[in-house]
């Protein structure tokens, strides 16, 4: 049985489970902005474990900016 947290998204699944379209997400990825993946062949994937460390960055960062005002 696979750990959920192991399991790779899609970007599809990534957009469903961030609200976000796929072409926001392509941006991202091509900025260096988003959370990190693998190419698969033609394909992008990301852990899902990865994803949620990356939203805990975004809520911190957004955290440390309120402070500082």
């Amino acid at each position: 049985m696979t750990n959920e947290l192991d399991r790779l998204m899609s970007i599809t699944d990534l957009s469903e489970m961030l609200g976000v379209p796929i072409d926001t997400l392509y941006g991202w990825r091509h900025r260096g902005e988003g959370p990190g993946g693998y190419r698969v062949g033609r394909h992008v994937r990301c852990r899902r474990a990865t994803v949620e460390a990356w939203l805990d960055t975004q809520a911190d960062r957004r955290e440390s900016q309120r402070g500082a005002h």
